[in-house]
C-alpha cells in the first residue's frame, strides 16, 4: 500500500476504471481477476433500506458475493506477530498480541462493504473486537477528535472519532467463519462498513488517536477526506 504515488496519467485511468466499473456487468480486482455482478441482487437490495432510513446499497453501487482481493502491499501474515498499538490521545497506551485480542469480547457480526470501485458485498460476516472497546480500554482522553489506522509499510486511512467509535466499526480477524486470507488483511484488519471500503485499513499495526486530523495513503492522493459511499463521496 506504499507504491509510489501515481502519476497524473495513472491517476485518470484509474477513474476511468472506477466509472466502467460502476456501469458495467463485471468488474477487475485491482490485483487481477474478473468477478460478475448481480444484477438481481443489486435490484433486489436497492429496494430495501437500513435502520437510518438510507439505501442498503450507495449510488453507483453493483451488489457481488464474494469479498474482493483489492491489493496492497502485504504485511506478516503471521497471527504470532501481532502488536496492535491504542496510542496517542490516550491516557494508558496499549500493545496487544494476538492473544490478548482474543481475550477481549469478540463480537460476530454482519455487515455491508461498499468499495470505491463500485462493488458492494452484502451480509460480510466479520469476528473482532470494536474500536469503541479499545478505546475504552485505553482511556480515551476528551481531546481526541479522529482516528488513524495503521498498517504495515506506513499505510494509514483516517476517520472522524464519532464515525470511529460507531458500533459497528471493529479490528477484525475472520471474515465468513474463517481466518482472514492474507489478501484481505491477515491476520487482523480495521472494519468500518459505513464508509467506502479502503478506510478499513489491511495489515493493520496501530490504532492512533489524534486532536488534530491527518489525511492517509489514499486521501493525499486525490481521494476524499471522508468517503461517505452514500454521498459518493470518492474524490477530494
Amino acid at each position: 500500500m506504499t507504491d509510489p504515488a501515481p502519476s497524473l496519467a495513472k491517476t485518470i485511468a484509474r477513474r476511468d476504471f472506477i466509472r466502467k466499473a460502476a456501469s458495467g456487468t463485471v468488474i477487475a480486482a485491482m490485483g487481477g481477476g474478473l468477478y460478475t455482478i448481480s444484477d438481481h441482487l443489486t435490484s433486489e437490495a436497492k429496494a430495501q433500506s437500513r435502520a437510518d432510513g438510507r439505501a442498503r446499497v450507495p449510488p453507483g453501487q453493483r451488489v457481488i458475493s464474494a469479498l474482493k482481493p483489492m491489493g496492497g502491499q502485504a504485511g506478516d501474515p503471521a497471527r504470532s506477530s501481532v502488536k496492535i498499538k491504542v496510542h496517542g490521545e490516550v491516557e494508558r497506551p496499549l500493545e496487544l498480541d494476538f492473544r490478548e485480542l482474543l481475550g477481549m469480547d469478540a463480537i460476530d457480526t454482519r455487515a455491508d462493504v461498499h468499495c470505491v470501485t463500485g462493488w458492494t458485498m452484502l451480509d460480510a460476516r466479520w469476528k473482532g473486537v470494536r474500536v469503541k472497546d479499545l478505546a475504552e480500554k485505553a482511556g480515551l482522553k476528551d481531546s481526541a477528535r479522529h482516528v488513524i489506522f495503521e498498517s504495515a509499510h506506513g499505510y494509514t486511512a483516517n476517520v472522524r472519532l464519532d464515525e470511529g467509535l460507531a458500533d459497528n466499526v471493529m479490528i477484525v480477524w475472520e471474515h465468513d467463519g474463517r481466518p482472514l486470507r492474507r489478501p484481505h488483511g491477515a491476520p487482523v484488519r480495521a472494519l468500518v462498513p459505513d464508509l467506502y471500503f479502503w478506510k478499513s485499513s489491511k495489515w493493520l499495526t496501530g490504532i492512533r488517536f489524534t486532536r488534530r486530523d491527518q489525511p492517509g495513503y489514499w486521501e493525499t492522493r486525490g481521494y476524499s477526506n471522508h468517503a461517505d459511499p452514500w454521498k459518493e463521496e470518492r474524490y477530494a
